[in-house]
């Protein structure tokens, strides 16, 4: 597979650690691209539930995709996350190409973009620590329902459906009447002249610019792997949301395999053929003989 080149990677919300997580897909797509710069925009390991004991092989390969992109020089800028805040006892942390930070500011094509989490402006989270936790240990289980139900549908050829992302909306939307982030992170954006705003956190992918009286700002959300499994590209100047379709990747995997199997097919009917023309000249010494 050939791998697309982009300036700068952004991921977040991974929650690796949780059954939820959907670390099989996401290697899948990191095998797939080859950024320049890699930034993980918080809640990549859910510390919060890392008593369950669940980090299968695809989440340590996950980790390890990500070590291999530092060992090969890529810049990989790891910011917290509430669902990793044990880490920002470390900040700032540097070990080689590996930064362990709060928020991050680049400069892309003399533009500045502003990158943090998020829930630093969610009151859901800084006033109602307790009750984040047990929402998000309930979110995780309802996840995995959901994709137990929708394998049923699959099998009966029935539309899948999400109501664990309908529930998710709904439970922001209600804690955005008290305390918007967005809102807040959008006028500070502003305030401080960044070009681009970027957060993770509430699970809803999206590119958008933001007009006010004070100035102008995109605002960008990298989306999750439970549920969309998206993330934001930033290539030739330009920001993408990547949506990932099992589909694509299966579609890539047949055809490699079929293009190995038709080389194997090849060199196989050469090698007959060749075994052939031996026989035959071996035949036609014996009777010249």
């Amino acid at each position: 597979m050939n791998k697309r080149q982009l300036d700068v990677l952004i991921l977040s919300d991974i929650h690796l650690g949780t059954r939820g997580s959907e670390a099989k897909a996401l290697l899948n797509y990191l095998r797939s691209v080859e950024p320049k710069l890699l930034v993980l925009n918080g809640d990549i390991i859910d510390i919060w539930q890392f008593s369950t004991g669940h980090f299968p092989p695809a989440h340590w390969a996950v980790l390890r995709e990500f070590m291999d992109l530092a060992e090969k020089g890529v810049p990989v800028y790891y910011l917290t996350g509430n669902h990793d805040d044990t880490l920002r006892k470390l900040v700032p942390f540097k070990m080689g190409n590996l930064h362990l930070e709060n928020r991050l500011v680049l400069e892309l094509d003399d533009k500045l973009a502003w990158i943090f989490h998020g829930d630093i402006y969610d009151g859901s989270i800084t006033h109602g620590r307790w009750a984040a936790r047990i929402a998000g240990r309930c979110y995780d289980s309802i996840i995995v329902f959901n994709r137990f139900i929708n394998r049923i549908l699959k099998r009966l050829k029935i539309k899948p459906t999400h109501f664990s992302k309908r529930l998710k909306s709904g439970v922001k939307r209600a804690v955005s009447k008290i305390s918007n982030f967005e809102t807040k992170a959008i006028d500070l954006a502003i305030e401080k002249g960044y070009d681009y705003v970027i957060c993770g956190h509430i699970h809803r992918p999206q590119i958008r610019e933001v007009i006010t009286e004070k100035g102008k700002v995109i605002y960008l959300n990298s989306g999750d792997w439970m549920e969309n499994l998206t993330s934001l590209e930033y290539a030739g100047g330009k920001w993408d949301i990547f949506t990932y379709d099992e589909n694509d990747f299966l579609d890539s995997e047949f055809k490699d395999a079929l293009k190995i199997n038709l080389n194997s097919l090849k060199t196989s009917i050469e090698n007959e053929t060749i075994q052939e023309v031996f026989k035959s000249h071996k035949n036609f010494q014996n009777a010249v003989k």
